[in-house]
Formats: structure tokens, C-alpha cells, sequence
């Protein structure tokens, strides 16, 4: 198989990655599972370079030769876009492709609740979606912005690593930066943004200290950032954000952080008992208790603040995994699975 026919099967079997690793057949993750492609063989290096070879730019080409890595993402055939990481292992190329859908799901259907329809209406402050890898952030993420896009006009930045889904024509100005490609770093970009006039930032991952203080910088100045954290729950994205700064500036850190926070949003894509995924959710909303405990660093109140605030709102993980346990969407084990207080999940489930 060529390169076009191993995308199409991952288009025509609805898999959301590609792989392709030295020794193992193409495989693709089908439903959150790995799965060989029927009727492949195994590959070698040699293959997969030939594989790849025709989705890289000479610049690209050049980048991955001197970094032995690289992330870019292409558009196939408007059947879809992928985001690719090309990397050595054992000496030899392999590379992770993952599918964006070509169409921006509405937010109403990605299974969220309600509450969360509002967000994109919000004019400034900060908005954080977490989770794993490949748990529906960046979908969550490009529905909000594409709502933005066709409700009113807006000019709305966004700075990703790579450029993921590609906004339609609608009411807003929309610019998209690609790491390496539109600007030379993170940093560059932030500190550009605001002097390019932005109603809406996007910022594809906070990374560090520099990105996490400029995404607080921008939406303490009047405008609605929104971004990404590879955290677990609400309480363990306000900790992971206050802990990265020295200990010093983490007053003043809180401080930012409970003015201008909205909501965090957790995300995990759970399997069904019919073959698919679900969405599962855990929700804050920035309520004056909310700041509150942020401003004197007792984010261990959180979760119980979270449990008692669902007239707003507001839901823990382990009530929406009650939810789709007892809307027979997912079984009991699964949930467990996926459950990070299990004793709380057990409970609810009684």
C-alpha cells in the first residue's frame, strides 16, 4: 500500500491515528483501540521513509534530518486533515498520523453539557480544556472557536503546533499561526498577539512557564484566551499552572489566575458497549468560592466545591461517568477504568 490508500483507510474506517513503526504492520486506533490493518505486513525503516517521503516539504525534509522529529499536518484530498510526528526510534523513522475530521463538529453535538453551550458567547477571560492525548481538546476547542466564527465578528489569533482544523468562512477575522512555519516560537507569538488587535486567542498547548504566563497576561488585559492542558482533572490544572512558577511569583500567580479564569473543562473519550466513544466530562466554572480558594491556594476544596455546584453547572468526573453508566452507554467496568476518585464512582453508582 501506498501512502494515499493507507489514509483513506483510516478516513473510510473512521480511525482517529495512523501508525507506522519498523517491524509492526500499519496499525490504526479504531474506538481508542490499536488495531493492524487486515492484510498488511510488517515494515521496515525503508518502507516507512518511502511511506512518508511524499508528505514532506524539502524544508521539511531538511528539519527532521537535523532534529530527528518534526510536527506538521497537511490537508488529504477534502476527505480530512492530518497532524503528523515523524520520529526516529531504534534508529529508524516512524511516524503517528492523526485524523481531523475536515467538517468542525456543532458544540451541541460533541456531548457536553449544556452549561457549557454559553462559553463561546463569553467576550474575555480564560478558558482551559484538559485532559490525555487524543481525549477531544483540540475538537472541543475548534467547535467554541468556530461558533465565535459564525456568530459574530471577531478577530481571532490562533497559535498552534500544528495547525489542526481550518476554520470556514463565517463573521470572524481568523488567523491561524503555525509553529516554525508563521512564527519562530511560542513566545514570539504571545508577546505578537497583542499588538495584532485580537478579540479571541487560541493557544494550542501551554507548554511552560513563558506560555502559561502569557496566556494569563492576555486574558487579564480584556480578551477570552483559550488553551490546552495535559492534566487530569480541574484542581490538578489550577496546581499544574501555579506550580510551574517559582515560588516567589506564586502569589501573585494565583492572583491572576482566580481574576480571570472562567472554566475548566476535562475531557476523556470513553469506549461505548456499541463500538464508539462518548464523551465524558468534568466541569468548573469560575464561581467568587472558585476564586476564592484559587487565591489562597486550598485547590484541595475543589472537588468538593465542584460536587455541591451542579445547580451551576458545574460537574466531577466520576457524575458524568454515573450518567453514562446508568444511560446504558458505557458499563460499569469502564467507568471504573476511567474514574479517578473510584471510592466516589462506586458510590454514586449504588
Amino acid at each position: 500500500m501506498n501512502i494515499q490508500q493507507l489514509l483513506d483507510l483510516t478516513i473510510t474506517n473512521n480511525a482517529s491515528d495512523l501508525h507506522l513503526s519498523v517491524d509492526f504492520p500499519p496499525s490504526l486506533r479504531i474506538n481508542g483501540e490499536l488495531l493492524p490493518i487486515p492484510g498488511t505486513e510488517p515494515v521496515s525503516g525503508e518502507q516507512i521513509e518511502v511511506l512518508v517521503d511524499p508528505l514532506l516539504s524539502p524544508d521539511q525534509k531538511k528539519i527532521f534530518l537535523e532534529t530527528l522529529e518534526l510536527d506538521f499536518s497537511f490537508e488529504f484530498q477534502k476527505k480530512g486533515r492530518f497532524r503528523v510526528n515523524i520520529y526516529k526510534q531504534r534508529g529508524n523513522t516512524a511516524a503517528a498520523l492523526r485524523l481531523i475530521p475536515y467538517l468542525i463538529p456543532p458544540v451541541e453535538e460533541l456531548g457536553l453539557p449544556q452549561a457549557l453551550n454559553k462559553i463561546p458567547d463569553l467576550k474575555q477571560g480564560f478558558i482551559l480544556v484538559a485532559g490525555p492525548t487524543g481525549h477531544g481538546k483540540s475538537t472541543t476547542l475548534a467547535s467554541f472557536i468556530n461558533r465565535i466564527n459564525q456568530s459574530r465578528a471577531a478577530h481571532i489569533i490562533t497559535i498552534e503546533d500544528p495547525i489542526e482544523y481550518v476554520y470556514p468562512a463565517g463573521k470572524s477575522l481568523i488567523d491561524q499561526r503555525e509553529m516554525y512555519r508563521d512564527t519562530k516560537s511560542w513566545n514570539n507569538a504571545l508577546r505578537a498577539a497583542l499588538r495584532e488587535d485580537p478579540d479571541v486567542v487560541l493557544i494550542g498547548e501551554m507548554r511552560d512557564l513563558e506560555t502559561i504566563s502569557s496566556a494569563l497576561t492576555i486574558a487579564e488585559t480584556g480578551h477570552l484566551v483559550f488553551a490546552t492542558l495535559h492534566t487530569n482533572s480541574a484542581a490538578q490544572s489550577i496546581d499544574r499552572i501555579v506550580d510551574v512558577f517559582p515560588q516567589n511569583q506564586q502569589p501573585q500567580i494565583k492572583l491572576q489566575l482566580a481574576a480571570t479564569l472562567e472554566a475548566i473543562i476535562s475531557l476523556r473519550l470513553i469506549p461505548t458497549i456499541e463500538p464508539g466513544r462518548v464523551l465524558g466530562s468534568e466541569i468548573l466554572f469560575a464561581t467568587p468560592a472558585v476564586r476564592n480558594v484559587i487565591r489562597e491556594g486550598k485547590t484541595y476544596l475543589i472537588d468538593n466545591l465542584i460536587e455541591t455546584s451542579a445547580e451551576m453547572g458545574m460537574q466531577i468526573l466520576e457524575r458524568s461517568l454515573t450518567s453514562l453508566v446508568k444511560d446504558g452507554k458505557i458499563s460499569e467496568e469502564t467507568a471504573l477504568r476511567f474514574a479517578l476518585r473510584p471510592e466516589l464512582l462506586s458510590k454514586l453508582l449504588r
